[in-house]
């Protein structure tokens, strides 16, 4: 498993992240997909064997009890000095004033209660989950710096929000010497490349890591077109993320099909080799609930796409509306 750094940082990670979303309490988990503990044990130890060193998950998964699995999984699997946790906090589950939001008591309270689930004493990546309208930028950036400077967490990080909130963010962090963001979680895929236009420039002029999520499209570019599954008919969230099929949806996976065809390779393989072949992409946080998903996510390190390939897979995407913010 190669290794590279977060962005400007010494910090080393592997070229791909394991989201722990699937993994959680099925009980208290918002959806039926969720894998229980002895289902998700064997799944992030085939993580750790296969090199991969960076794992993603967040206080909201499955009502916090993502947390408690992946942590007790990771202290009897790999080593902690060796592997990079990261977690994101902005979503509350509980209910009443002050569960959600990323004001500072929200903050300070989100990062021990993190900590406490996951049974460590720091995070390696804390990030905030989405942007937060209801609280000054200058007070979620001097909570975050103070999270870091008390060593609960070593590096920040955030994820989808328009790229002028992320440089104002990074402009308040600097103008007043505290921990700026060091990687950035959008949305990149064949069939979303929104990004392209802003943020993902915005990151690689900062030197910002970039770890994207769905990166095959909750799962839509794995399978042929049109091929559903119970987690695409149940995923919430992922219906809102393609809610409206794009009319040349269909043509960029007929493109991948083709790639994948004459490469002799599985669509997930190529699509995800697309999105790891992408100028200042880190790691692709990818999710794994059976091992031959865990298979192909490994075997597209291997698979380099060439330039007519690239051009290929890119040729039938329209610009599609801004989601998932």
């Amino acid at each position: 498993m190669d290794t590279t750094r977060l962005g400007r940082t010494g910090l080393q990670v592997s070229r791909l992240c394991l989201g722990c979303m699937t993994y959680g309490d099925p009980a208290l988990g918002a959806h039926p997909w969720t894998l229980s503990e002895d289902q998700s044990r064997p799944l992030i130890r085939a993580a750790v064997e296969a090199g991969i060193n960076f794992f993603d998950t967040a206080n909201i998964y499955s009502n916090g009890s993502s947390e408690e699995i992946v942590g007790r999984a990771l202290r009897d699997f790999a080593q902690r000095d060796q592997i990079v946790v990261a977690t994101k906090l902005r979503y509350g589950w509980r209910k009443g004033p002050n569960s959600g939001g990323l004001s500072r008591k929200v903050i300070l309270a989100e990062i021990d209660a993190s900590l406490k689930r996951l049974d460590m004493d720091y995070v390696d990546l804390l990030q905030i989950h989405r942007w937060d309208e209801g609280t000054p930028i200058e007070e979620t950036m001097e909570a975050l710096h103070d999270v870091v400077k008390a060593g609960k967490a070593r590096y920040l990080g955030a994820s989808s929000m328009w790229a002028w909130q992320f440089a104002k963010a990074q402009a308040v962090a600097e103008r007043h010497g505290w921990t700026r963001f060091d990687s950035m979680q959008p949305e990149l895929s064949l069939l979303y490349r929104e990004e392209e236009r802003e943020m993902l420039p915005l990151c690689r002029d900062q030197g910002v890591g970039v770890i994207p999520w769905s990166p095959l499209a909750r799962g839509r570019l794995a399978r042929p077109w049109g091929q559903a599954t119970a987690r695409i008919e149940s995923d919430v969230f992922g219906s809102t993320l393609f809610a409206k099929t794009e009319d040349n949806d269909r043509e960029v996976a007929a493109a991948l099909a083709a790639v994948a065809g004459a490469r002799g390779a599985p669509l997930a393989q190529v699509a995800l080799a697309w999105v790891l072949a992408q100028p200042g992409v880190t790691a692709p946080i990818v999710g794994v609930s059976k091992p031959p998903q865990l298979d192909d996510a490994v075997a597209a390190l291997a698979l380099k796409l060439d330039s007519e390939e690239i051009a290929a897979l890119q040729a039938p995407y329209r610009p599609h509306a801004v989601v998932g913010f």
